[in-house]
Order: structure tokens, then C-alpha cells, then sequence
């Protein structure tokens, strides 16, 4: 591959990623197999890049290989998972699902109750997973602010949502605010 090339992959790579990024966590349902998933894909891309011909479906050409990888290692998951013992395991404990949909709506009409400035700075931080530093760029405040700020939103949505009780601290408001949200961090 030439310089030209690899700076036309890297291009590429750079403006479409996080687009494809979506397009992986649709697929896999979890963050870390998002990411391992595009990033085979874009080394397959990488080393068939001069040979794709028609520059503009090349979105069409990374997911199609998304989609043939992650079949394949459901396939393989599937063979090497399965064990023959002579007793029948213990149940596993899964989560509520109505509880999940309950806690899921509490969640968004309390932020939809949040004042304006505070329920962004919510969706930019842990929806959009931008860093304090990125979320205070974007506002135009100080990270200061959007410590103190988001730290207030987050007790509202607290009190709000009815989550008061279930919750110790800050880390476990963003483990249930990220994963009522949808978002697996």
C-alpha cells in the first residue's frame, strides 16, 4: 500500500468511525464487542483498501464485513460453549425486565424535568460519553461548573426517578443512569 492510500484509509477511518462504532454496538448489543468487531473489520478493509474499486460504498463494504465477522464468532461461540456435565448447573439470576422498563421511564421523564442546562450537560456526558473537559468546551462553562451541575442533575434524577434508595454514590448513579439510558460503558 502507498502513501496515499494508507492517508486515504486513514481518512476514512477517522470520519467514519464512530458512525460504524453505532453500527457494531447495533450488532452486538456491548461496547467492548463493538469495538474488537470494528476494528477486525477495518484491518480486513485495511488490507483489501486498494482493491475496493468503488470508493462510495465502502460504508457498505466495512459493515457487510461486520456483519459476515460477527456471524462467524457467534458460530464459533456457539460450538465451544456448550459443555456435557452430569449435573444441571444453578440457575442463573437475570434481571427484572419489567423492573427495567419502569426504572427506564422513571429515568426519562425525570430528565425531561431537568432544567435545560442540566439535562444537557447529563445527555453530553453520559449519553454522548463526552469527558468533563469536552462537555465544558461545548457548553462554554468552566469544568467546574459541570462537575457541580451535573453532579445537582444527577441528584434530582435521583429524587426524581426514585432511585434515592437503591443507589450508594456517584459511580452507581452513572452505572444506572448509562444503562437505563442505553448506553453500556
Amino acid at each position: 500500500m502507498n502513501e496515499q492510500s494508507r492517508e486515504a484509509f486513514k481518512g476514512y477511518v477517522a470520519a467514519r468511525s464512530a458512525a460504524l462504532l453505532r453500527s457494531a454496538y447495533l450488532l452486538t448489543g456491548n461496547r467492548a464487542d463493538a469495538e474488537d468487531l470494528l476494528q477486525t473489520a477495518l484491518a480486513k478493509t485495511y488490507l483489501a483498501w486498494d482493491s475496493i474499486r468503488d470508493r462510495e460504498s465502502i460504508d457498505a463494504y466495512v459493515r457487510r464485513i461486520m456483519v459476515n465477522t460477527r456471524t462467524s464468532w457467534w458460530r464459533r461461540r456457539k460450538h465451544v460453549s456448550e459443555i456435557v456435565t452430569d449435573e444441571v448447573p444453578e440457575p442463573i439470576a437475570t434481571r427484572d425486565a419489567t423492573a427495567d422498563v419502569v426504572l427506564h421511564d422513571a429515568l426519562w421523564t425525570a430528565l425531561a424535568g431537568l432544567p435545560k442546562r442540566q439535562r444537557a450537560m447529563v445527555v453530553l456526558r453520559y449519553y454522548e460519553d463526552l469527558s468533563e473537559a469536552e462537555t465544558a468546551a461545548v457548553m462554554g462553562v468552566s469544568v467546574g461548573t459541570v462537575k457541580s451541575t451535573t453532579a445537582r442533575a444527577l441528584a434530582k434524577l435521583r429524587d426524581d426517578a426514585g432511585l434515592r434508595d437503591d443507589l450508594a454514590g456517584p459511580d452507581d448513579a452513572l452505572r444506572v443512569t448509562s444503562h437505563t439510558l442505553g448506553v453500556n460503558r
